[in-house]
């Protein structure tokens, strides 16, 4: 009779409850730690997802990098404008001849015994009277 007994006891405690704290553990390890990293990945996913498409992300860093490269052409293209602008000034400012050649060109001015012939605009001619 004492291996019987001895064997109900160990059946006993096989089904005993197991302790919270031991099940509580087990729980963490089977079900938090893969559900951890899955919000990891999801986070990882997120942040990358927001650096290249965010507000400031690499769409948005292309998108000013080409603005400010087309702006910069702009201040090349009028600083470059401004420099011949100032040379113009410079130069009617210091030479005569050259207001003179303004005054003639844009003002209609004359000198004397000077006449000016303004002909009327030219009219376009068709292909076909061209030709003949």
């Amino acid at each position: 009779m004492p291996d019987k007994n001895a064997q109900a006891k160990l059946s006993v405690v096989d089904t005993a409850p197991v302790p919270v704290p031991r099940r509580a553990l087990r729980w963490t390890s089977r079900v938090w730690r893969p559900a951890v990293s899955g919000l990891v990945v999801a986070l990882a996913l997120l942040l990358g997802w927001h650096v290249v498409n965010g507000k400031n992300g690499v769409s948005a860093w292309q998108q000013k990098r080409a603005e400010d490269r087309q702006l910069r052409k702009e201040i090349d293209d009028l600083n470059q404008e401004n420099t011949r602008l100032r040379e113009r000034i410079d130069r009617l400012k210091s030479n005569p001849d050259a207001i003179g050649i303004v005054a003639h060109d844009k003002l209609h001015y004359t000198k004397p015994n000077e006449v000016i012939i303004q002909l009327p605009p030219e009219k376009q001619s068709s292909p076909a009277t061209a030709g003949k």
